[in-house]
């Protein structure tokens, strides 16, 4: 295994990195490719090998269940890194006794070093690591107490009326002046307004599902591939003709509320 020999311990290190909405969007001192160069340029100095890196981004620190989080927790276990850098512990997770348990648990058994650059921490060091369950019940409280402030904001601009979504529902497009603001998508609105006015005209979801897809219309997740919208190409990927073909779910949505002038 290919790396510097200190204290005679080899070290190949895992470099995670995380960033999740808790953070916010114009924290650039939390961002991915910030907290890149200042693990990297760790490793660098301390001349240790860089086997992998690892990057979350969009994930709470609360949630361990990260892909990338637990591609190294598996990498670890198959020996292939045994010692792992974040930028700080609150990168690592906030949540108190699952930080506990990598810390205390899972890293001393697999003989992994765990270092945060930027607290200080060390599990080499236990004079350092003294503090550190004082650090995750802190970052743990930080999560909580932003948790409850994003929750509340989110109920504000609900009240307010204004879209919280990622991805406008068909039959709307976001307002370039603002995007918390729906305006009528005028390419499809005539469809919603259809499917709606058969329903209340009483007719079933499958008797509309089976007139829309006469009309060979593209599908809600189609029409958003086709304007751009990421994550809806894969479901037509060597089946063309499902572009065309609505689901009963879709149907259904569609007889909510329609855009009418």
């Amino acid at each position: 295994m290919a790396g510097i020999r200190t204290e005679n311990k080899v070290y190949e290190v895992g470099m995670y990195c995380r960033l999740s909405k808790d953070d916010g969007t114009d924290n650039e001192s939390a961002s991915i490719a910030t907290q890149k160069s200042i693990l990297t340029d760790y490793v660098k100095k301390q001349g240790w090998h860089l086997a992998k890196t690892y990057v979350d981004d969009g994930y709470s620190g609360t949630n361990f269940q990260r892909p990338s989080f637990q591609n190294m927790i598996k990498d670890i276990e198959n020996g292939l890194i045994n010692c792992v850098i974040t930028k700080d512990l609150s990168r690592l997770g906030r949540n108190y006794l699952d930080c506990g348990l990598y810390l205390e648990v899972f890293f001393p058994e697999h003989n992994v070093r765990y270092i945060a650059v930027n607290d200080g921490v060390d599990t080499l060091n236990k004079s350092a690591m003294d503090i550190t369950p004082f650090r995750n019940i802190l970052n743990e409280m930080y999560s909580a107490d932003v948790s409850v402030k994003i929750k509340s904001a989110y109920r504000a601009r609900f009240q307010q009326g204004k879209f919280m979504g990622t991805t406008a529902p068909y039959g709307y497009v976001k307002d370039p002046a603002d995007h918390n603001h729906l305006l009528i998508d005028d390419k499809v609105a005539h469809v919603v307004r259809e499917i709606f006015d058969l329903a209340l005209a009483g007719n079933g979801i499958a008797k509309i599902r089976k007139h829309i897809n006469k009309q060979h219309i593209l599908r809600p997740a189609a029409y958003a591939a086709e304007r751009g919208e990421t994550g809806f190409e894969r479901h037509f990927e060597g089946n063309e003709d499902k572009r065309y073909i609505w689901s009963g779910n879709s149907c259904l949505l569609y007889t909510s509320p329609s855009p009418r002038d």
